[in-house]
C-alpha cells in the first residue's frame, strides 16, 4: 500500500515537471539528475517497501492460514458439537412429545380429580347446610348455641373444607343423633308466659318435646330457631298432664306426654278456642240461642227432678197393696197411699180406694179421671222444651244467613284479595250454626227422653189402675 502511494507521488511530480518546461536546460539537467536520483531512491525505497510488504504479506498469509486452520478446526468442532446438539435436540423433542402426552394424560386426570374434588366439596357444603338446618331446628342447640359456627365458613365458601372439618361435622351429626334420642332434665333459662327470662327445670324428650317446671307452674316449651331459646307455651296444659310431667321429672312415673309433631300440635293447641271463647264471635244471634239453652236446661232440670220425685217402685208398692186388700186391711192400704201421696201411682190407688164401693165401670171411670188429672202434671213444659229445641237450629240458620250477607257485602266493596276481611262474616255464620245445633241436639235428646219417661209413667199408672180394680173385685168375689 505504501509502495503504491510512492509511485503515485512520483507520477504527480513528473507531471509537475513537464508542466514547467520553460525552465532552462541547465536546470533541466540538474533537475534530470536530481530526478534520476530521486527516481532511484524512490525505486530503491519502493523495492524495499515492496520487500517489506511481501514479508508482511507472507506473514499475514501465514496468519490467515493459521486462522483458516483454526477456523476449520473450530468449524469441525462446531459441526461435531452441532451433530451432538442435533441428536440431543431430537432426544429433547422426543422427550417433549412424550412429556406433552404425559402432560395431557395428567391434565385429564387433574380435571377428573378436580371435578371429583369440586363435587365432593359441593357435597360437603350441602351437607354442612343440611346439618346446620338440623342443628338450628334441634332444641338441643339451646344448650350448645355455638356449635354451628364451624359450619358458617364451610357452607358460605369462605373456607376449603379439610379432613378435620369433615370429622368435626361427622362428630356434630353423631352427637345430635345421640341427643335426639336422649331424655334429660336440666336447669336452664326460659322465657315465661309473661315474656320474662326465668330459671326453670327443663325436661327434654329427644327433639320432640320440651317441658318446664317453674315455681308452681308446669307447662310445655316451644323452641325458637332464631334466638335459640325456649319459650313457654302461652296456654297451660290440663292439670292431669301437669301431674304426669311433674311425676316424670321427679322419677315417680315411667311415661310422659310427648308431641311427636315436634311442637306442631302444641302450637295448634294455643290457637284453639274453647266454646266460651267462640261464642262472642257469633254476633247478636248468639244471645237468643244462649237464652234458649238456659231455659232448656232449667226445664230439663225441673222436669227431671219432678219425674224422679214422682216415681216409685210400682211393682213393690202394688204387691203390698194387693196383700193388704187380700187381708181386707183397707185402712192399711189407705195409710200407705197417704204416706206416698206425692207419687203418681199412690195417688191413683188412693182415688181407687175412695171408689172401692162402686161397681166396676164407675171405679174404672174414677181411676181414669184420676189418671187424666195427673197427665198434665207429667207433661208440663215438655211442649215448651220441644219448641225451644226446634227454634235453636233456626236461629243458628238465621245467624248463618246474616254472616253470609256480611261476607258478600265485604266482597262487594273490597273484593276477595284479603281473606282476613271475609273471616268475620264467615266466622259469625259458622259459629251461630254450630251453637244452634249444639243447643238443639241435647235439648231434643232430653225432650225425647223426658217424653219417653212420661209415656212410661202414664202406661204404668193405667196398668196399676187396672190391676187394682181386678184385685178389689177378686176380693169381693172371695168374700
Amino acid at each position: 500500500m505504501k509502495y503504491c502511494m510512492r509511485v503515485l507521488g512520483f507520477v504527480v511530480g513528473l507531471m509537475f515537471f513537464l508542466s514547467n518546461s520553460h525552465v532552462s536546460g541547465e536546470d533541466m539537467r540538474v533537475m534530470s539528475r536530481n530526478a534520476e536520483q530521486k527516481k532511484q531512491e524512490v525505486i530503491r525505497k519502493a523495492q524495499q517497501e515492496k520487500a517489506e510488504a511481501l514479508k508482511e504479506q507472507e506473514k499475514i498469509q501465514k496468519k490467515i492460514k493459521a486462522d483458516e486452520d483454526l477456523l476449520a478446526s473450530a468449524i469441525s468442532k462446531l459441526k461435531s458439537e452441532n451433530q451432538v446438539l442435533d441428536k440431543r435436540l431430537r432426544e429433547i423433542k422426543e422427550r417433549l412429545i412424550e412429556k406433552a402426552d404425559r402432560e395431557k394424560i395428567l391434565i385429564e386426570k387433574l380435571e377428573e380429580a378436580s371435578s371429583e374434588i369440586r363435587e365432593l366439596v359441593g357435597f360437603v357444603r350441602v351437607s354442612a347446610r343440611d346439618l346446620e338446618g338440623i342443628l338450628n331446628q334441634s332444641p338441643q342447640s339451646a344448650f350448645f348455641p355455638d356449635r354451628v359456627e364451624i359450619l358458617e365458613a364451610i357452607k358460605n365458601e369462605q373456607k376449603f373444607p379439610n379432613m378435620a372439618d369433615i370429622e368435626q361435622m361427622a362428630s356434630l351429626l353423631f352427637e345430635e343423633t345421640a341427643l335426639s334420642g336422649a331424655v334429660s332434665v336440666q336447669n336452664g333459662t326460659i322465657v315465661d308466659r309473661n315474656g320474662a327470662e326465668v330459671e326453670a327445670d327443663i325436661l327434654i324428650l329427644g327433639n320432640f318435646t320440651a317441658a318446664y317446671r317453674h315455681s308452681s307452674e308446669v307447662g310445655f316449651l316451644l323452641y325458637s330457631e332464631t334466638s335459640k331459646r325456649f319459650f313457654a307455651l302461652s296456654k297451660l296444659p290440663g292439670s292431669r298432664i301437669q301431674k304426669r310431667i311433674t311425676s316424670y321429672m321427679d322419677g315417680q312415673s315411667d311415661y310422659s306426654p310427648i308431641d311427636i309433631s315436634r311442637g306442631g300440635a302444641l302450637r295448634q293447641l294455643t290457637h284453639q278456642l274453647s266454646m266460651m271463647e267462640q261464642i262472642p264471635q257469633g254476633g247478636p244471634i248468639v244471645w237468643p240461642i244462649m237464652l234458649i239453652l238456659v231455659l232448656g236446661v232449667l226445664i230439663v232440670l225441673e222436669r227431671g227432678n219432678f219425674l224422679y220425685r214422682y216415681s216409685i217402685n210400682a211393682d213393690q208398692f202394688m204387691q203390698c197393696i194387693s196383700n193388704s186388700i187380700a187381708d181386707g186391711k183397707w185402712d192399711e192400704c189407705q195409710a200407705m197411699c197417704v204416706k206416698h201421696e206425692t207419687k203418681a201411682v199412690p195417688k191413683i190407688i188412693l182415688a181407687g180406694l175412695q171408689a172401692r164401693e162402686m161397681d166396676r165401670q164407675d171405679m174404672e171411670n174414677a181411676l181414669q179421671e184420676s189418671i187424666l188429672r195427673e197427665i198434665p202434671k207429667l207433661e208440663k213444659f215438655l211442649s215448651t222444651l220441644g219448641v225451644l229445641a226446634g227454634i235453636a237450629p233456626l236461629l243458628g240458620l238465621l245467624g248463618t244467613v246474616a254472616g253470609m250477607i256480611e261476607t258478600f257485602h265485604v266482597i262487594t266493596y273490597f273484593g276477595t284479595g284479603d281473606p282476613r276481611m271475609m273471616s268475620g262474616g264467615i266466622s259469625e255464620a259458622l259459629v251461630t250454626t254450630m251453637l244452634g245445633l249444639s243447643v238443639a241436639i241435647p235439648l231434643m235428646l232430653c225432650h225425647t227422653l223426658l217424653t219417653r219417661r212420661v209415656d212410661t209413667m202414664t202406661a204404668q199408672m193405667e196398668e196399676k189402675a187396672v190391676s187394682f180394680v181386678n184385685t178389689v173385685f177378686a176380693h169381693r168375689n172371695n168374700t
